[in-house]
């Protein structure tokens, strides 16, 4: 589950307890009720953090509620793709404050947002499917693509299922930025929000130029033939 609050035009989108924080319908119907909540809530000028309590930000897919049952994994796919339309389209710059593991489809989550902030002492960031034999869907390549610059930096998520930790990410221009702890990677995100806040843009806008600028991203998340291939994952 998740909790959400506000501290002024700043939303707060905390994943809870010290789990692994799955992706199951449970927890991604979740976090989509709270995005709905931020949605009708925002003011002109808003911010959203995303962050986590415990060991993971997130795990990935949760495999054993799946049990490789078709419709059970197109379901958490189908619920994944729409959190990810709904940030792509929140009409506020969005902010991942990554407080511990971010595997595979948690990976793909935290890069959903327009800013990554990581704490440096405990946590990586894993593109774990490779090494599981498991087949990337389509739109988490064309996230890593949008987000990622560096080729190389690319080969090494995907092609090399590498745990990268805060200050190789950042090195790499994976993520913004790498702080000390838990809690100094909230406070940072905390900061940066409200420098964001302070500009004063206009929401819609920005999730219109967001839009655009992410359109391949929205094709691939909004293309499901490759559901033959995602039903393995």
């Amino acid at each position: 589950m998740c909790t959400l609050e506000k501290k002024g035009n700043i939303f707060i989108l905390t994943l809870t307890g010290t789990t692994d924080h799955l992706l199951n319908p449970t927890l991604l119907t979740s976090i989509k009720s709270a995005l709905h909540r931020v949605r009708q809530e925002a003011t002109t000028s808003s911010a959203l953090i995303t962050t986590a309590h415990g060991k993971f930000f997130c795990n990935g897919y949760d495999i054993d509620w799946a049990q490789s049952i078709t419709d059970r994994i197109v379901l958490i796919d189908d619920l994944l793709r729409s959190v990810i339309s709904d940030l792509i389209s929140l009409p506020m710059p969005t902010i991942a404050a990554v407080t511990g593991h971010a595997c595979a489809a948690g990976f793909i989550l935290a890069l959903a947002h327009d800013y990554v902030l990581m704490r440096s002492d405990r946590g990586f960031l894993y593109m774990s499917e490779l090494d599981i034999d498991h087949v990337l869907p389509a739109y988490f390549i064309a996230i890593v693509e949008a987000k990622v610059g560096d080729a190389v930096a690319r080969r090494r998520i995907v092609m090399q299922a590498e745990k990268l930790g805060a200050k190789e990410a950042v090195r790499l221009g994976i993520i913004d930025s790498a702080h000390d702890s838990a809690e100094e990677t909230v406070k940072a995100a905390v900061s940066l929000g409200g420098d964001l806040v302070k500009r004063g843009w206009n929401g819609h806008v920005y999730a219109d130029n967001r839009k655009k600028f992410l359109s391949n991203v929205i094709r691939a998340v909004e293309d499901k033939s490759e559901r033959a291939i995602e039903s393995k994952l």
